[in-house]
């Protein structure tokens, strides 16, 4: 008769339970859901430095682009930043493979999204903020006492496909699209670029919310203004080809016709 197996010890188990614990971290942070930490002002006060946002990772894997109105986080698309970031010690190391903190080594940047591919977006003296023509009313999310961009103004700027147009909350500390124009891109961000959404305050428990799309960008108006440009090149295009199918029917009505055949000699 063959006898039971022994059943393992806690302390047996523990490893197994550690090692599996860590690669379903692994997989949430690389898939799924990352925690990144926030190092300045710049989005104040939606975000304060040292808040801790949860970043959704999941839906661009499926094409999802990143929308209006959203707070995403990018990598740096080459020059934005510019200080070297310190060494990380062995335990930030740890809560950065597992997901718990952001990677030292990878440089990113977190700011609202201001207009998308196709859009025009401009700012001018005091503002408001204008996309595709339309005023973005900011109120909501906008840092008391600050300008829509009096700090610095800029455009028309057509966003090319692909790309974002980014700025920060707190527009006068907040070193956004508007200061990179000198580079690649002329200040856009490539949606490639983007590693995900954020989409809640996780920590500390007491700033704990959700990070919602601002009213503002729910205008119709908004994608009307995006989905006219083609209409109207299309008519632009129509205009001088009908013209010109008219004249050269009028052309052909008014020749004299030519007849043929047997005449007297």
């Amino acid at each position: 008769m063959k006898k039971a197996k022994r059943q393992r010890g806690f302390w047996q188990e523990l490893p197994i339970l550690i090692g599996v614990a860590l690669l379903l971290a692994l997989l949430i942070k690389t898939f799924l859901v990352q925690a990144f930490l926030i190092p300045s002002d710049s989005m104040q006060d939606t975000l304060q430095r040292g808040d801790r946002v949860l970043v959704d990772k999941l839906t661009p894997w499926f094409g999802s682009e990143p929308q209006r109105g959203e707070v995403v986080v990018f990598h740096d698309p080459g020059g934005w930043l510019r200080e070297t970031p310190p060494e990380p010690n062995a335990v930030q190391q740890f809560l950065s493979f597992i997901g718990l903190m952001p990677s030292a080594e990878e440089k990113d940047l977190i700011k609202r999204v201001i207009a998308v591919g196709g859009d025009t977006v401009e700012c001018h003296g005091t503002g408001p903020v204008k996309v595709n023509g339309k005023a973005l009313k900011e109120d909501a999310y906008l840092f008391p006492g600050n300008t829509p961009c009096k700090d610095k103004a800029f455009g028309p700027v057509r966003i090319p496909k692909g790309s974002i147009w980014v700025m920060g909350d707190h527009r006068q500390k907040s070193e956004d699209s508007r200061y990179h124009m000198n580079l690649k891109g002329n200040g856009t961000v490539e949606t490639k670029q983007v590693v995900g959404r954020a989409f809640t305050v996780a920590w500390p428990v007491n700033r704990w919310s959700w990070l919602p799309v601002p009213d503002t960008f729910d205008q119709p108006a908004l994608n009307k203004a995006a989905a006219a440009t083609p209409a109207a090149l299309g008519l632009a295009g129509a205009v001088p080809l009908t013209l010109w199918r008219r004249r050269r029917r009028a052309a052909r009505a008014a020749k004299p016709t030519t007849r043929t055949g047997g005449g007297s000699a």
